[in-house]
């Protein structure tokens, strides 16, 4: 049975309510079956990014979501669309696939219900739309690592970019990476495919952006409220470019700078 059929009058009732009740943030929450009950509840849950200025994203607090765990099956992820199409976005494609469970999003106030659900979808590395700490510069980082050189780099916290925080340098280590090169200027013929420009894009003194370089003069990269793309690593972006960084294990492959 699919997650649409279980949805009653009644629980649709109360998701629209929910919808319009956070409009226009995101409303989130979750579809569960309750241990000894025979019947679907809707459970509203915090949406962790509302006030955050990410109307078109939703974080659900991860206590609701253990507490309905302990107490029952939890059926599907639900959450709003406010003032836009129920059709998924990439954030929400790739966020049905990382829960691993069906999706139901509620489009408001059209009324519209659009269900989701896992099937190995993956955003492309050109192309994706932007998602700040779901799909953006480091999430693309990470996808290129994993599909075309196997390595996993760990997650974190994107949020003290806001606050102008050198993260990249700060988990730059822990990620595997050691710094190759630093300061601006740099020799385009010392990179090898696969090193991380550090940029600073409307930043004075703080790397907030990363790219890959691809080899041939082009990186791969994501810039805020854009698709991904393909660029020359050309002046404009060379000027921008305060540092490289290597991965260790890239670093014990036999591949030599181009000569």
């Amino acid at each position: 049975m699919t997650i649409l059929a279980m949805v009653t009058p009644e629980l649709r009732a109360q998701m629209l309510a929910h919808a319009e009740q956070e409009a226009p943030d995101e409303c989130c929450g979750l579809l569960v079956r309750f241990d000894g009950e025979q019947g679907v509840r809707y459970v509203p849950a915090v949406n962790e990014l509302e006030g955050h200025g990410e109307r078109d994203q939703f974080r659900l607090d991860p206590q609701t979501f253990a507490q309905c765990e302990d107490a029952g099956e939890v059926l599907a992820v639900v959450h709003s669309h406010p003032n836009a199409s129920a059709h998924p976005s990439m954030a929400d494609r790739k966020g049905c696939e990382d829960t691993g469970l069906p999706w139901l999003i509620v489009g408001w106030p059209s009324g519209a219900l659009v269900e989701l659900g896992p099937k190995g979808w993956a955003a492309p590395l050109v192309g994706r739309q932007y998602h700040f700490g779901v799909l953006d510069c480091y999430t693309l980082l990470q996808d290129f690592y994993r599909r075309e050189m196997g390595i996993s780099l760990p997650d974190f916290d994107r949020e003290g970019f806001r606050a102008g925080e050198p993260l990249y340098r700060r988990h730059m280590q822990e990620a595997g990476f050691e710094l190759v090169a630093d300061g601006c200027c740099l020799d385009e013929h010392l990179l090898q495919r696969g090193d991380v420009l550090l940029l600073r894009v409307q930043s004075p003194d703080v790397d907030n952006h990363v790219a890959v370089y691809m080899g041939d003069g082009y990186m791969l990269h994501h810039l805020t409220d854009q698709l991904s793309r393909k660029d020359r690593f050309d002046h404009p972006w060379q000027r921008r470019c305060f540092g490289v960084a290597r991965h260790k294990v890239v670093m014990g492959k036999a591949w030599s700078a181009p000569q």
